[in-house]
């Protein structure tokens, strides 16, 4: 019998009612409708005897603090339907809301900055309206009509699926990607699937050990080290350490090295093999593409315990470039080893360890260096300068602790800088199969970069300069890529490309004045 796929085992799981990944409620009389100012709906009981309910009563105030929101997220998505909204729709985006955690649709609002109200005459019924939604998607949805001084909006509670669980719509998992509704990835469906599931790195790795094997295992003298604190005296106060770290555990049998503790400190990764499979792994390609292979090399040593090792094993790989600058001629590594060591970290921090034969790998080529690891990203990638969000929260909390990561965030930023102040072309941050691919160019002029390469460092420039509360311009952007104030209509170009492509925007606090114009990333 074939493996039943994440996807499968969540969506057999919610067949008994439509849009459900487990049980749903028997039927819609035993749940609330609210209509005006948040009366029980005529003809439906209120809560049952013991039931404690919060009520809605969703004030015009409170509209208002909605729409000063700086961007819609997975809390809140406005649409003006001034005549009517599509059903269909409307029953998508409730699935869609209540996957990322439940929230609030509303209805009468502009979506776009400064989202005036603009009322609303679509479902004048709206008790009507909430029994057709549960009839369609298996959940109840609580609807209320607010009267804004600007007009009539609808606001549609919608709560999270459960833990664990996820809903569909006739067979489609369904999330928001910007301004679209998109179905869930399998990773994204495996994690949810997961979820309330033990945590793989809080496992045992290895068991029935005494403080000798421990301390013969893991590089505990490392960990101090990166910790900053003196090296115990005696065997019990490392084991102590350890063990409020929540790396090790004492058990009947003895003690229990977690996957985590393996993970981090391992002298031998193959000594853990449940996690050997986890160890980086740097690849050296000959060319520019992958049919001759140089050097394929696998990490033995645990993330913390070998990260500098690792750092300068890839930085010795790296081709050198020959680099001109003030008459003297100077041998440069591809890539500024300040981008190795945060990429490298990013990948080994925002793996998805649940993925079995697969692991971080770092590619060298001649004129390229690509860093990927196992799974989707949870941020979407054209937000990876502002936004953060850890797969493995405990991971990245030692990995900062020890000195290997950034405050959260801040990594990437770093990366996006480093390529500015070395001119290199802007980093490449995509989605592969089941992967996360970063890509690091060496030097090329600025007349060797095509169309995709000026936009993407056009917008990667303005995200940058707005998480450091500056904002780009013409002449910022001439600075990131070295050009002379002759090449201004130049730049005016790049700019007019990006801002057609969606990635940025022209800032309207200055007007429509060409001299001063500022501009913003496409979400500021």
């Amino acid at each position: 019998m074939a493996a039943e796929s994440p996807a499968s085992r969540v969506a057999n799981a919610g067949r008994k009612a439509p849009g459900l990944a487990a049980a749903g409620p028997a039927s819609y009389d035993q749940r609330i409708v609210r209509g005006r100012r948040g009366e029980p709906a005529a003809g439906r009981p209120g809560p049952h005897a013991g039931e404690t309910r919060s009520e809605m009563a969703t004030t015009p105030q409170q509209i208002d603090l909605w729409r000063q929101a700086s961007t819609e997220h997975q809390r809140l998505e406005f649409k003006e339907a001034k005549t009517q909204y599509d059903t269909d729709k409307l029953n998508r985006y409730c699935v869609a809301i209540a996957n990322e955690g439940g929230g609030h649709l509303l209805l009468g609002v502009a979506d776009a900055p400064p989202r005036p109200v603009v009322g609303t005459q679509a479902f004048p019924d709206v008790v009507a309206t909430a029994e057709r939604l549960f009839t369609a998607v298996g959940f109840r949805v609580d609807v209320e009509e607010v009267a804004h001084p600007d007009g009539r909006v609808l606001v549609f509670h919608i709560p999270s699926r459960p833990r664990g669980t996820a809903y569909h719509l006739e067979g489609a998992y369904l999330m928001r990607s910007g301004g679209s509704l998109v179905p869930m990835s399998e990773d994204q469906l495996r994690r949810i699937f997961a979820e309330g599931q033990p945590d793989w790195l809080e496992q045992h790795s290895r068991t029935g050990l005494d403080a000798q094997a421990v301390v013969e295992l893991l590089d505990t003298q490392a960990f101090f080290e990166l910790l900053k604190l003196p090296y115990p005296t005696e065997r019990a106060g490392v084991i102590e350490r350890l063990a409020r770290e929540r790396l090790v555990d004492e058990t009947p049998d003895g003690l229990a090295v977690r996957r985590l503790g393996a993970l981090l400190l391992a002298k031998q990764l193959a000594d853990f093999p449940d996690v050997s499979r986890k160890a980086p792994r740097v690849v050296v390609y000959t060319g520019t593409s992958k049919l001759e292979t140089k050097l394929d090399q696998l990490g033995t040593r645990g993330y913390a315990a070998g990260f500098q090792g690792l750092v300068r094993f890839v930085m010795g790989q790296l081709p050198q470039n020959e680099v001109i600058k003030d008459a003297l001629r100077t041998e440069v590594k591809l890539v500024p080893e300040v981008v190795i060591r945060e990429l490298v970290a990013n990948a080994l921090v925002h793996q998805d360890l649940a993925m079995g034969g697969t692991s971080v790998m770092v590619e060298i080529y001649a004129d390229r260096l690509e860093i990927s690891n196992p799974g989707e990203p949870i941020v979407d990638v054209a937000r990876f300068i502002d936004g953060y969000q850890s797969r493995n929260e405990r991971l990245a909390d030692l990995m900062r602790r020890l000195g290997i990561c950034e405050e959260k965030g801040s990594g990437i930023d770093r990366v996006v800088r480093a390529a500015e102040v070395y001119q290199l072309p802007a980093p490449d941050f995509r989605v592969g199969h089941r992967r996360t691919v970063v890509t690091i160019f060496g030097q090329r002029p600025f007349e060797a970069m095509d169309r995709e390469d000026r936009v993407r460092a056009c917008y990667q420039h303005a995200a940058l300069k707005w998480v450091m509360s500056e904002r780009m311009t013409n002449q910022s952007l001439r600075e990131r890529f070295n050009l002379p104030e002759s090449k201004a209509a130049v730049t005016s170009q790049i700019i007019a490309a990006t801002v057609e492509a969606g990635l940025i925007k022209p800032d309207e606090k200055v007007g429509g004045s060409r001299k001063y114009a500022r501009y913003l990333p496409f979400w500021a």
